[in-house]
């Protein structure tokens, strides 16, 4: 029978907590209540830690209408329907509805919806993919499914690109160099890499989506260009990258796209490591260089980040914006900062 009320090596092994993650009630009740007793336990010499928890993060709220029925009973909204004068009516008797406002989901109000008909109509990934591609996960958001079937597409364009990339073998080699296409690929898969990673960090949930949209879109650009010297390499990889970031968020799809790829290294997507960006490719090549005339914006260019002066000034008088302000003026002074600006300054 134990003697002392906390085992101290346990609990210096498990404490603090990583994360906690709450609703803002929780930071009043739960939060408050643990923090409270861990300061306790620390004083009497219990504890090792002041603080029960290593991080916080305060999540916001699914909101949704309330209904009540005539005689006051609450019901779900699946129990209700808008009539043909767009007055909510209560399904099958037709008997007026009164509408409260969005509010916190709560079984004793009803205001709950069942995600079951979403799985069932969708699948479960989608279901996933359209809650997380949703407001930032802080802020409340009223719950509707008017994106449910955006995020369906998506899922489907993901399942027809592994399906047209299921020929690229797992033993193709990358070349010494190359195509500008295969370059311009790896680097949107490299700097997804970074930025999801990031976002998942960061619980930017939304962000990690909309990037992991962008890196498809690169890949079915990049399908439609066929041949280019290791574009099939670089398209497996950017396909398998693909199907590692998305096991979190959509986890039956990604196993089926890395399935599908053949892949040898390891039998399931959860089981292998997580991708990691290769700095080289996440660097910024190009900046956009503002070109004035006498202070004023005429135009704008790309350059690489470390061009020279004479590179920028090049590029920016080979701009038919830029050429046209200066036609017939003469020039008496070039003002440069690298990477921000290039002014010219004429004579009166």
């Amino acid at each position: 029978r134990a003697t002392v009320p906390v085992d101290t090596a346990a609990a210096s092994h498990w404490m603090p907590v990583d994360q906690y993650i709450g609703g803002v009630e929780h930071a009043i009740l739960h939060l408050l209540y643990s923090r409270f007793f861990t300061r306790a336990l620390q004083s009497d010499g219990q504890l090792a830690v002041a603080e029960p928890f290593a991080g916080l993060f305060t999540q916001g709220m699914v909101t949704h209408e309330s209904y009540r029925a005539e005689d006051g009973t609450w019901l779900y909204p699946e129990e209700v329907e808008r009539g043909s004068d767009g007055a909510m009516a209560r399904r099958g008797s037709g008997d007026p509805v009164l509408v409260g406002r969005g509010e916190k989901m709560s079984k004793n109000k009803r205001n709950t919806v069942d995600p079951a008909a979403i799985i069932a109509q969708y699948g479960a990934d989608t279901a996933r993919w359209f809650v997380l591609s949703d407001n930032p996960p802080e802020r409340d958001i009223e719950w509707t499914e008017a994106g449910i079937t955006g995020a369906s597409r998506f899922i489907q364009r993901v399942w027809r690109l592994a399906h047209g990339g299921g020929h690229l073998m797992a033993d193709a080699v990358l070349p010494a160099e190359l195509s500008v296409d295969a370059t311009a690929l790896r680097r949107a898969t490299h700097r997804t890499i970074a930025a999801v990673t990031a976002a998942l960090d960061g619980f930017a949930f939304n962000v990690a989506v909309a990037r992991l949209h962008e890196l498809t879109s690169a890949l079915l650009d990049a399908e439609r260009l066929g041949a280019g010297a290791g574009l099939s390499w670089a398209r497996r990889e950017g396909l398998l990258v693909l199907a590692q970031l998305m096991a979190p968020l959509a986890p039956h799809l990604a196993e089926e796209v890395w399935s599908m790829l053949q892949q040898t290294g390891s039998p399931l997507v959860c089981l292998s490591p997580w991708p990691v960006a290769d700095p080289a490719l996440t660097a910024v090549q190009t900046v956009t260089l503002a070109v004035q005339v006498m202070g004023k914006l005429r135009g704008t260019v790309e350059i690489i980040v470390d061009a020279s002066q004479d590179v920028a000034i090049g590029a920016a008088l080979a701009d038919p914006n830029v050429a046209r302000a200066l036609e017939g003026r003469t020039i008496v002074k070039r003002i440069y900062v690298p990477g921000r600006i290039l002014n010219f300054v004429i004579a009166a």
